[in-house]
């Protein structure tokens, strides 16, 4: 009888991709995954792989390159946030990782966290829509406009609960694992094969204005590097503030909701919006979950 599994996926914007890698790793030693609960990313993620559509996206993110990604942006002028989001999400139905679905008739149970901020309240999805649940799951506070209900305006699930161990579904899972990607420690880049030469990245005349965009909005690419100098872009300042209380209340999570075991990602592997670095990022995940079981002896 094969292990069972409750995972708890933390928010992260393009650290996400680390999870994928690390279900991959916990799939392929044979445990089984029963119940979900995600915030943000880690929501989008849990629907992936209870839509079965997880290793088409993989297949899909692996060959974005940064063009890609920001052709995928749909900006605004809304006082809301800098960034429609609709524009992905179509892709997203279009391409069929989001199927018409209503969240209790998944084959497993998954959990979608949002922050209530009209009603000061965390909102739990576990039935509805889910294209609904995630796109306000991912609703980042002054980025991705916020999705309007009755009486209430609703953003991002991290906000209130970035690693929703306590909110995972009911289930009989012999073991709870939780995956942080936003933990404050240092960041080793995993070992990669080495791509031919016209393979590194796709050639765009517009590549150079592009990069000054990039960091102009996003700061420098990848998160990660040593010079602390370095110019942070209009939303890596916001991102950088609102880690140190993430972080905060990620280990009030643990602390009160201890998992068995707890896969931790660096928050240095990626800016938010780095998903060109998909393969790196799946790596880090796969790598991070790997020694996490074997330091458990799973």
């Amino acid at each position: 009888m094969s292990t069972k599994i409750a995972l708890a996926l933390s928010s992260g914007g393009s650290r996400g991709l680390a999870h994928i890698g690390a279900i991959e790793e916990i799939t392929q030693r044979g445990y089984e995954i029963v119940a979900i609960s995600g915030s943000s990313i880690g929501a989008f993620v849990a629907g992936l792989y209870a839509c079965k559509t997880m290793e088409k996206y993989k297949e899909w993110v692996l060959d974005l390159d940064k063009l890609d990604v920001f052709n995928l942006i749909d900006f605004t002028f809304s006082s809301h946030g800098f960034i429609k989001g609709e524009k992905v999400f179509a892709e997203m139905k279009k391409l069929g990782f989001i199927p018409e679905i209503k969240i209790e008739n998944l084959k497993i149970p998954i959990s979608i966290i949002a922050s209530d901020i009209i009603r000061n309240e965390e909102v739990v999805f576990t039935s509805g829509n889910l294209y609904n649940a995630l796109r306000a799951s991912v609703s980042i506070p002054n980025v991705l406009t916020p999705i309007k209900v009755k009486n209430g305006l609703l953003v991002d699930g991290g906000v209130l609960n970035p690693l929703p161990i306590n909110r995972i579904p009911e289930c009989n899972a012999d073991l709870v694992i939780a995956i942080d990607i936003n933990a404050l420690i240092p960041y080793k880049k995993p070992a990669l094969p080495k791509k031919p030469k016209h393979l590194k990245e796709k050639e765009h005349s517009t590549v150079e204005h592009l990069k000054e965009k990039w960091i102009k909005l996003f700061g420098e690419e990848g998160g990660n590097k040593k010079d602390e100098k370095k110019d942070l872009g209009y939303f890596e300042i916001f991102s950088h503030t609102i880690q140190v209380m993430q972080d905060k209340i990620t280990q009030f999570t643990i602390d009160t909701n201890p998992p068995d075991i707890t896969v931790r990602i660096s928050k240095d592997a990626s800016g938010t919006f780095d998903f060109f670095k998909a393969e790196e990022l799946i790596a880090a995940g796969k790598e991070a979950c790997k020694n996490a079981l074997d330091g458990a002896g799973l």
